[in-house]
């Protein structure tokens, strides 16, 4: 199966300059725990998660309209193409620690967002496709303790 026939289309972007309130009324509004940080050409070049904001605003006493998306954004960001498969984007996941994934174009534009969600929904339509065995092995790998303030960064998106 294709990330393309799964992703969410659907997508509420910051740009780099914005501050975290908008990435935070975009989570609000939309339902969503992350938002993909796009240049003025739509590439993504940062995720923020409801967590990064918290820590944000714990580590510099600041308020959310006063600390830019870019400064606590997840960089670099991995991603992967719409045309790649379902079994190509849990492989990424699993190594990463992403429950996440930025879907971009051949430029680098984001068109979309893969998340664990999807694929489990995408498991349940069509097993032979997307196994829940992979699944399962793939929410573990991304549930595996990191160290550091690095990794339980990157284990949030």
């Amino acid at each position: 199966m294709k990330i393309e026939d799964i992703m969410s289309r659907s997508l509420k972007t910051c740009m780099r300059d914005h501050t975290l309130d908008c990435a935070a009324r975009i989570m609000w509004e939309n339902d969503c725990g992350v938002v993909p940080i796009v240049d003025n050409t739509g590439r993504v070049v940062g995720m923020i998660t409801d967590r990064d904001i918290c820590f944000a605003v714990l580590t510099q006493n600041r308020l959310l309209g006063q600390i830019r998306a870019d400064s606590v954004a997840i960089k670099p960001v991995i991603t992967v193409r719409a045309n790649e498969s379902a079994q190509q984007a849990e492989a990424l996941m699993q190594r990463h620690q992403l429950r996440r994934l930025p879907v971009v174009n051949d430029s680098g534009q984001l068109i979309g967002i893969l998340s664990l969600n999807d694929l489990a929904r995408a498991s349940g339509q069509s097993p032979r496709e997307v196994p829940s065995e992979e699944i399962m092995r793939t929410l573990a790998a991304i549930s595996q303790p990191t160290r550091g303030m690095a990794g339980a960064r990157a284990q949030t998106t």
